[in-house]
């Protein structure tokens, strides 16, 4: 594992190196998807501001998960270049991705359905940079022929155990590709549909993944994480059902005949 690559006196973390690839590939697949529908709007900058946007939400998120620490060690804590939460991340985005459809005139269902496929792609190659750099985001100790060990990682360990990052990696392109082909200005879905089966599948994808991860288990037997996954799902299945309902009622106003006398 490579947490630093050291440029003379310089130490350039690989996990904000992957962090930055994360983002030119959730540019372009939010390019492209403006490119198929049509949509004029500057990828790069939406990307760009809703990247740092979540690099702060998860900074934040992953501050107040642990309060004994920012109370005990508060300059290491905020300023240490490990501990990100993806859901801090994620909700920081969302909001980020809100703003702009404001500035765009996109309208917000419109603009996180379109931002979707994008999201989950950066996520993916983004969990390459916790492989890469070896911050402790792997899984139990395992025999399996694909185990590793990060002996040179920020949170080291010699175990051979589950490459939890590719794990994610592998389910999040996947994920993307789904919601690319739903997401098809060919079929279009009702407003806000793809988002919510984004938080649905990725809440999926999580709160799977945190089985085999060494997160602590805080409520009910599950970790922190895992709570958050279950709030994404029930959320995501919320608004797939009001999509629907909402297109539903929407047909039926502009297939009701007028009667006029």
């Amino acid at each position: 594992m490579y947490p630093y690559i050291h440029i003379g006196r310089f130490s350039i973390g690989t996990f904000g190196i992957l962090l930055w690839l994360a983002a030119v590939c959730g540019c372009w697949v939010l390019y492209r998807n403006f490119r198929r529908w049509r949509i004029d709007a500057d990828a790069i900058s939406i990307v760009a501001v809703s990247t740092v946007a979540g690099i702060l939400g998860a900074k934040l998120w992953h501050v107040f998960e642990t309060p004994h620490l920012l109370f005990s060690h508060p300059a290491d804590l905020l300023f240490d270049r490990a501990g990100f939460a993806w859901y801090g991340g994620l909700i920081a985005a969302i909001l980020a991705l809100l703003w702009q459809a404001r500035v765009y005139k996109l309208g917000s269902l419109r603009m996180l359905d379109l931002a979707a496929p994008a999201a989950s792609v950066g996520y993916g190659v983004g969990r390459m940079g916790c492989l890469i750099s070896g911050d402790g985001d792997y899984g139990k100790p395992t025999s399996l022929p694909w185990g590793m060990s990060f002996p040179n990682g920020l949170v080291p360990t010699t175990q051979h155990v589950h490459p939890t990052p590719i794990y994610e990696l592998l389910g999040a392109l996947f994920i993307a590709w789904i919601l690319w082909r739903r997401g098809s200005p060919e079929n279009p879905r009702p407003l806000g549909q793809i988002t919510g089966e984004y938080l649905m599948l990725s809440g999926v994808a999580r709160f799977l993944v945190e089985f085999i991860r060494i997160n602590p288990r805080i409520l009910w037997g599950l970790t922190n994480a895992q709570l958050a996954s279950l709030g994404a799902i029930v959320f995501g299945l919320g608004l797939v059902l009001y999509a629907r309902s909402r297109a539903a009622a929407l047909r039926t106003e502009t297939s009701t005949p007028v009667h006029t006398t």
